[in-house]
């Protein structure tokens, strides 16, 4: 798995390695990239999920939330979901753990995965979405409807959604260099997407957000470590 330290949404790796064990005593428990990315989504929403539920979807279930690894593994989520909380809440993007494609350690990180554990939060949540924000067919889409709609485009572009919907209306998607191109874009906006929106929804239920000490930097500014490069490919790439 590829992560890079952060101090307050990733745990210690004595943590990290013992849920993975408890994980794998579990047999219908979700992977650590598919835990952060379901909790992403269940932490956001008109309404966040309750921590029993999502303790249960990600465990595999009531029972196993029940048994000793369950419980045991139930305590290291709640710290990991406080945390990450606190990091989304402060518009610090987080981290993304990540495992290699194929189980090559040396590969490239397989962002599918996350992707689909977050949009499985999505639909999880008990208030749909965009029917929360009054989507209708016979209405104009509002301005918040559009927001959303964009922030989770990048879910959408690297689950193969966005193309399978593209190709059901009869309209092109991109091929070769401009589709890797697409989908590298898309890798580097997903942390910055989640932190949108879980302080998008955090401002509709008028949940506090921290402020930030120092001002949001664009992923294409300079980084502020001095390096010369851009913000997204120094200190803001995900490993």
């Amino acid at each position: 798995m590829s992560s890079e330290s952060s101090p307050q949404a990733q745990l210690a790796d004595d943590q990290l390695d013992r849920l993975e064990t408890l994980l794998d005593e579990l047999t219908d428990a979700m992977r650590l990239d598919e835990i952060q990315g379901y909790l992403c989504a269940a932490l956001s929403g008109p309404q966040a999920i309750a921590d029993e539920d999502w303790l249960a979807d990600i465990l595999g279930g009531e029972e196993a939330l029940a048994s000793q690894a369950g419980s045991e593994a139930a305590e290291i989520l709640r710290a990991f979901a406080t945390a990450l909380e606190g990091e989304l809440a402060a518009g610090e993007p987080p981290v993304l753990l990540l495992y290699a494609k194929e189980d090559d350690e040396n590969g490239p990180s397989d962002y599918l995965p996350w992707c689909q554990a977050y949009l499985a939060g999505v639909d999880a949540a008990e208030d749909d979405w965009f029917e929360f924000l009054g989507e209708s067919e016979n209405e104009e889409d509002s301005e918040e409807i559009v927001y959303l709609d964009e922030r989770l485009f990048p879910f959408m572009v690297l689950t193969g959604e966005a193309e399978a919907a593209a190709r059901e209306h009869g309209e092109d998607w991109p091929q070769g260099g401009a589709r890797e191109e697409l989908e590298n874009d898309c890798q580097d906006d997903v942390p910055l997407a989640v932190t949108d929106i879980y302080r998008f929804w955090a401002a509709k239920r008028g949940t506090p957000t921290i402020r930030r000490e120092e001002p949001k930097v664009g992923r294409n500014d300079p980084c502020p470590c001095g390096s010369g490069r851009k913000f997204k490919q120094c200190c803001g790439r995900e490993a």
